[in-house]
């Protein structure tokens, strides 16, 4: 089995979150998958002073930041192909609301990354699984909107993202921190994270638990 991790870049407040997605690429490889780590090759919208929480006057890319999760061995999205992988994983982190969409700023209307829609447009449409994590699946949710079908997905609580995922024709689903949401129909795994307060063992047995629902969707025809 073969999955592909979309990041958005290293470091909660600006990009991917680390420890979701260490702990995915962790819980991937104990569940038998091997994986590919794509990136958008764009700007971060910008970067974080991780310390301070300021802004800082730089700027990253956001494939060249995520490499440094994925160690170097990492492609451009613009390479992925749905029939090349059996499933993807993506990570949450402010970076999936700041880089892949504008919800951050924008709300659930907010632009997406045309090649990120595509990608996850064409994995759905291939019925290959997807699991999302933290703030993941309203980014899923911006990517299919009414178009597509009514995705079961969670953030942990029923907020304003989850409102947002609502209005954008989803289904939205209270869950607690470690406990993944399952749409066996449309092979979509949702797990809160750090959407809510969690400590790294309650991440660790969210990403745990989301990952073997994954692989349980992979084998199943």
């Amino acid at each position: 089995m073969k999955a592909a991790v979309f990041l958005s870049g290293c470091g909660v407040f600006d990009g991917a979150e680390i420890h979701e997605a260490v702990l995915s690429l962790l819980h991937l490889k104990k569940n038998g998958f091997e994986y590919q780590c794509f990136a958008p090759d764009v700007a971060q919208h910008h970067v974080v002073n991780h310390r301070s929480g300021e802004e800082m006057a730089e700027s990253r890319n956001v494939l060249t930041e995520a490499a440094r999760i994925a160690r170097g061995k990492i492609q451009p999205l613009t390479d992925y192909r749905a029939e090349d992988y059996d499933a993807v994983v993506m990570p949450g982190g402010f970076g999936v609301a700041k880089n892949f969409t504008r919800w951050a700023f924008e709300g659930p209307q907010g632009a997406i990354l045309p090649e990120l829609a595509a990608a996850l447009r064409a994995t759905l449409a291939a019925r290959r699984p997807i699991a999302a994590l933290c703030m993941a699946p309203a980014v899923l949710a911006r990517a299919i909107g009414h178009d597509g079908p009514a995705l079961r997905l969670t953030v942990g609580v029923i907020d304003e993202v989850a409102d947002g995922m609502t209005s954008l024709g989803m289904q939205a689903v209270a869950c607690g921190v470690a406990e993944p949401c399952i749409d066996r129909e449309n092979r979509v795994v949702t797990v809160p994270c750090y959407m809510m307060e969690a400590d790294i063992v309650a991440i660790d047995q969210g990403v745990a638990a989301g990952i073997k629902a994954l692989r349980e969707l992979v084998a199943q025809p």
